[in-house]
């Protein structure tokens, strides 16, 4: 007798072959027959016109958002059942050291909610562990960050290690690695990340290498002209530590550099052919999300928070800082205007939420330098989403055969304290408005290429055995979609969105989504590197 049957579908099983109708038959867990099925099921989900596929892995997320609701559903309800989070450089693991306010200052994205918010682990494992007890909505898969582990170590020093700095950081990510972490990802335009070099990255990626891991990274730049040393610098760690390599949210910043994405995708056409497993991970949008921080030289951001309130405090320092934007030597800010940075989310002015630093600057009839900095000063914490890409450039990047999904997000809802502000639509919509708008709509790719930039391909990559394909013995992560109708609604304007399409989402052989709504289980796992 089966648990669950999910009858007369089209199976899509992940690995890129053309879809062909089935029944698929659940018991526990895992699937345990496909083919015409005809036994007992507690439940039987009729799939007549609908797409049977493995849940959708998202290759880049990031965990902040689940602690301050562990049902925030907004990535479950594209069809997501797995998550690759700690990306960028930045985990909520280890807790240690210098590294406590870093990792404290993560949750300060969630404004009042982060104050809640408990941090009674030190080490990676005990972070796994307390996760398990929270319970999880989607499975949960951690990275080590090196700007954790390099706060842990040296704060935000601007300086190298010294030798034995330089063992301890080594001995944290060994120890990670040991408490279940798949790999090493790391963060180069962020603190205290932009102050290491390539020699330190490569000792730290052995580390994660001899473990079975893999070194994930947000590069060194990813505007013109750098962004062609950042993605080679990725490469040359590949291949001095010998470790697979993703490249995250792969993307040409910038007006200077549209229209040239095939030219660094095939660096990592080169590399491969050379022998380095080096891919990447991409989200279907023009526009980019982080810091509002990010359009501030690295001098002025150098010793955490506090040190740049007190810098932003200076006029001298403002000015020379304004001189360096202008100039066009602040990487996040290259190639884009002010009217195309955008705020988040303002805790002590909803008013400013999605508007413009331009927009905001003309009301108050300031200068967008001077508007930005401002908003810095009394909230250091802001984020921004940066119009910066081009919409051919991301078809182009989309549709290379290296390239998988990765929404680069975190979790949302569309209610509580998770519903603030005018995030990134891609924390609803990323895998929807692949299936709807790029493959079915524009023919960028079969559905069976989507499915597999979404699933096996990222399971592949990081070696997550039994996920990311529908075949028997696997575990039952699904989602049942209608082909004609997938889309998502999420919006820049409007982004708690729910997508519409995706009916039915299993996770562990536990419905979890029903006829599109979320039905409150925690059916996730904490899956452990072993």
């Amino acid at each position: 007798m089966f648990d669950v049957i999910i009858k007369n579908g089209q199976v899509i099983d992940g690995t890129g072959r053309e879809r062909f109708r089935a029944d698929v038959g659940i018991e526990g867990d895992r699937i345990t027959q496909i083919g015409e099925l005809s036994g007992e099921a507690g439940r039987v989900i009729d799939a007549d016109g609908m797409v049977v596929a493995p849940g959708f892995i998202d290759m880049h997320a990031h965990e902040y958002s689940v602690l301050a609701d562990p049902h925030a559903d907004s990535k479950l309800r594209q069809g997501v059942t797995t998550e690759v989070l700690g990306n960028c450089g930045m985990s909520l693991a280890p807790s240690v050291g210098k590294g406590v306010p870093a990792v404290r200052s993560m949750l300060q994205t969630f404004g009042e909610a982060a104050g809640d918010i408990e941090i009674p682990w030190s080490s990676m494992g005990e972070h796994l562990d307390y996760m398990e007890k929270l319970g999880v909505i989607t499975n949960y898969i951690m990275l080590v960050g090196h700007g954790t582990i390099r706060a842990s170590v040296l704060g935000f020093d601007n300086r190298a290690p010294n030798a034995d700095e330089m063992e301890q950081m080594k001995a944290l990510v060994a120890q990670t690695m040991s408490d279940g972490a798949w790999g090493l990802s790391s963060g180069l335009i962020y603190l205290p990340a932009m102050y290491s070099d390539t020699a330190e990255l490569v000792e730290l990626a052995k580390v994660a290498a001899a473990a079975g891991g893999i070194y994930t990274s947000h590069i060194r730049g990813e505007h013109d002209p750098i962004l062609k040393d950042a993605i080679a610098e990725a490469i040359e760690i590949g291949r001095q530590a010998k470790i697979p390599v993703e490249i995250s949210h792969f993307k040409a910043y910038g007006k200077s550099l549209w229209g040239r994405a095939d030219e660094f995708l095939a660096m990592m056409d080169d590399a491969r052919a050379e022998g380095i497993d080096v891919d990447a991970d991409a989200y279907p949008y023009v526009a980019t999300h982080t810091m509002l921080r990010a359009i501030l030289p690295a001098w002025m951001q150098e010793g955490g928070t506090d040190k740049l309130v007190q810098r932003l405090k200076q006029p001298e320092l403002r000015s020379k800082a304004k001189d360096e934007i202008s100039a066009g030597q602040v990487i996040y800010f290259k190639g884009v205007g002010w009217d195309g940075v955008k705020i988040v989310h303002s805790k002590l002015d909803e008013s400013l939420d999605g508007r413009s630093v331009a927009e905001i600057a003309d009301k108050n009839g300031k200068d967008p330098c001077e508007t930005a900095f401002d908003l810095m000063e009394a909230e250091p914490a802001l984020r921004a989403t940066y119009f910066a890409l081009s919409e051919d450039d991301v078809r182009t990047v989309l549709k290379h055969p290296l390239m998988r999904i990765g929404s680069d997000s975190y979790a949302l809802a569309d209610h509580g304290i998770l519903a603030m502000g005018k995030p990134h639509p891609r924390c609803y919509g990323t895998f929807p408005r692949v299936l709807g708008r790029y493959s079915r709509d524009e023919g960028l790719f079969p559905l069976e290429e989507a499915v597999r930039k979404m699933t096996s391909m990222s399971a592949d990559k990081i070696g997550l055995a039994g996920r990311g394909v529908l075949e028997e013995g696997a575990f039952a992560d699904v989602a049942v979609f209608n082909p004609e109708t997938v889309i998502d609604r999420a919006t820049f304007e409007d982004p708690h969105q729910y997508p519409v399409g995706i009916d039915y989402v299993i996770v562990n052989g536990q419905v979890v989504v029903e006829n599109g709504s979320y039905t409150g289980q925690l059916a996730g796992k904490v899956l452990r590197h072993k």
